[in-house]
């Protein structure tokens, strides 16, 4: 009898009632379509604006295609040719034994390059499995640091951006070998086990150094670069024939601004400069500690750079 009494008052409602719960799932239809702008292509998105959302038709046209493909993406380096090419393999040497040990750790996964000939196939299995696995530490990094600025309600002083960027670069990476090779179920088997392994792991011993964690970064990053330039070189030595004349995929022309003939060889040098960048990057925050403010965005602010984060 309760039930039935309610549903009689909800559908008796009075007009400006009614009137306010329709404006309420207005405004939350819209924030849903404006944080989802992005994210759709230009057909969807008229479709969606002309069936789905009636009370948007008002909207500016500049507001919906002013949003570009890649606006919700986190900022990252886009190079120059010379950068592309000036990447050179570099090995930190120990200063700490948070040096050792992290080093250890590297050695300890068996990272070894093999100098057999590889086919692409090959080389997108390691990229695939690889990138699965580096994209966790910038997360759990991020994720470890915005809960204790939250314990402890201070500032992180830049460092949370920086590695939740650091996690989705990686993860772009992976994006873009998945349009060359979609592995099967046993891989992708494999891939989660060393994932929910290693996540574990990373985070535990975050949570007890840091400094450890982001110096084994920045020597996990110095094996990728030897692996992604032993593959430009078996490329540029023609043991790669499939890959000279593959174009590179749209993801990836519009994740690195590439050319519109890019090709599978501007990928890898892309590829290699970000992991250049995370490399530099892990061994400049071990060095500093986790108590310091982002080192690379106090060199920002000092060099007058209008793009640097304001963190807080």
């Amino acid at each position: 009898m309760k039930s039935t009494r309610l549903l009689f008052r909800i559908h008796y409602l009075s007009s400006p009632t009614t009137k306010y719960f329709y404006q309420l799932n207005s405004i939350q239809s819209r924030c849903l379509l404006h944080t989802s702008l992005s994210l759709m292509s230009k057909d969807m998105t008229k479709m969606n604006l002309i069936e789905e959302h009636p009370h948007v038709k008002t909207m500016s046209k500049a507001i919906i295609q002013h949003k570009q493909s890649d606006d919700y993406m986190m900022n990252h380096e886009i190079y120059s040719e010379k950068e592309l090419n000036d990447i050179k393999i570099t090995h930190k040497k120990f200063e700490s034994w948070h040096d050792r040990v992290a080093y250890g750790a590297v050695r300890t996964l068996q990272i070894q390059h093999s100098h057999k000939t590889m086919t692409e196939q090959q080389w997108l299995r390691r990229f695939i499995f690889l990138e699965s696995i580096a994209g966790v530490p910038g997360m759990v990094g991020g994720m470890s640091r915005h809960m204790k600025s939250l314990r402890t309600m201070r500032r992180d002083y830049g460092w949370i951006h920086m590695l939740l960027s650091e996690a989705e670069n990686e993860r772009m990476h992976l994006l873009t070998f998945l349009e060359l090779r979609q592995p099967g179920w046993f891989f992708r088997g494999m891939v989660l086990f060393g994932q929910g392994v290693f996540f574990n792991a990373f985070f535990l011993t975050y949570l007890l150094s840091p400094r450890i964690c982001h110096r084994f970064v920045g020597f996990l990053e110095e094996e990728a670069v030897i692996t992604y330039t032993r593959c430009i070189e078996d490329l540029d030595a023609g043991k790669l024939p499939a890959w000279l004349t593959l174009p590179a995929p749209k993801i990836a022309k519009n994740y690195w601004k590439l050319s519109e003939n890019a090709m599978m060889r501007d990928i890898l040098l892309a590829v290699r400069a970000d992991e250049a960048t995370h490399r530099e990057v892990n061994h400049k925050l071990a060095d500093v500690g986790p108590d310091a403010p982002n080192p690379f965005l106090i060199q920002a602010k000092q060099a007058g750079d209008p793009s640097a984060l304001q963190e807080h």
